[in-house]
């Protein structure tokens, strides 16, 4: 009786072809695009540095608090929409009725624009560790909105345009004139029993 042998399949083709499935998944598959948030950290305090203790007036400072349950509190003040939020910030920051309970003011002399009174206002803003990260980013969304709108505001004020669209120099001194003071507290736990 004759041996049957079983034909063999070529495999050397199936190499070509996987390769080729690859390349091609690779080529039209889509990446998501990550978002973040454009901060600059401050730099390293020299280890020589003083630690000094910063004495901020109370009426200068807004808390910001975000719960576990994304709910935002600014102050006393439970914010029910963006809007709400980053009204409540411009009119903080800008304190334009110069009102003994929002912040107060001091002149500074800007190089190339003159005196002009900057607000000492800083936002504070402390999470719950179980916040959500698409409602941190929204909060801070809302208050990087807030502040744009107030540079735009002092630069039409002042040239006729939006921030964006100033010279370097101009925008420089619309950052000197509107500081970004956002201050970030270590995020808490509230969950945790004591």
């Amino acid at each position: 009786m004759a041996s049957k042998k079983t034909p063999e399949i070529n495999g050397g083709s199936m190499a070509d072809i996987s390769f080729l499935m690859l390349i091609f998944f690779l080529m039209v598959t889509t990446m998501d695009s990550e978002i973040g948030l454009a901060r600059r950290l401050p730099p390293m305090p020299d280890k020589n540095q003083k630690v000094e203790d910063l004495k901020v007036n109370r009426r200068n400072i807004m808390d910001l608090k975000i719960n576990s349950r994304d709910g935002v509190m600014a102050g006393n003040k439970i914010i029910t929409s963006e809007q709400q939020l980053e009204d409540l910030v411009v009119e903080f920051l800008t304190n334009p009725a110069n009102s003994e309970t929002l912040p107060s003011k001091k002149v500074e002399f800007i190089e190339g624009f003159g005196d002009y009174a900057v607000s000492e206002g800083v936002i504070s803003v402390q999470n719950d560790r179980s916040t959500t990260y698409s409602k941190y980013i929204e909060v801070q969304n809302v208050l990087v909105k807030a502040l744009n709108r107030i540079r735009d505001d002092f630069s039409r004020a002042n040239w006729g345009k939006d921030y964006i669209n100033l010279t370097e120099d101009q925008q420089s001194i619309v950052r000197k004139a509107i500081p970004n003071k956002i201050s970030e507290s270590e995020p808490k736990d509230v969950t945790k029993k004591k």
